[in-house]
């Protein structure tokens, strides 16, 4: 099981939301920084800086919640490399369309991964 995994990504993830925190906060001051606070371009860094803490704490939970879950093997193998996968993939997502628009159906790919991890992660419990 890649439980331990989550785990590990859960604290990369943190630490690179302190690590993108502190180069995002070196150039917030600059008004025109990315083309100005509003602009896509700085809230999709926003968004990737945020989803690094958001997800990290996705994958701690997930591993807390996996350790009940021990007889349910395979899907919840899956569960775990689909949390991991949308933890990777969405700041990298993120990233891509602030400077590749047409990158947008990127997207689908972490998205999908965390709705399929958070589908089955509740049917265990239900089942469980």
């Amino acid at each position: 099981m890649p439980l331990r995994l989550n785990l590990i990504v859960a604290w990369i993830g943190i630490l690179l939301g302190f690590g993108s925190g502190l180069v995002l906060g070196l150039f917030f001051h600059q008004e025109n920084w990315l083309g100005g606070y509003a602009s896509l371009k700085r809230r999709l860094y926003r968004l990737a800086h945020v989803s690094f803490f958001g997800l990290g704490a996705v994958n701690l939970l997930f591993y807390f919640t996996a350790l009940q879950l021990t007889r349910f093997g395979p899907a919840l193998a899956i569960a775990s490399w689909a949390f991991i996968a949308g933890a990777v993939f969405m700041p990298i997502c993120c990233l891509l369309r602030a400077h590749f628009p047409q990158t947008q159906l990127l997207f689908a790919l972490p998205v999908g991964s965390l709705l399929l991890g958070g589908a089955l992660t509740v049917a265990m419990l239900h089942l469980s």
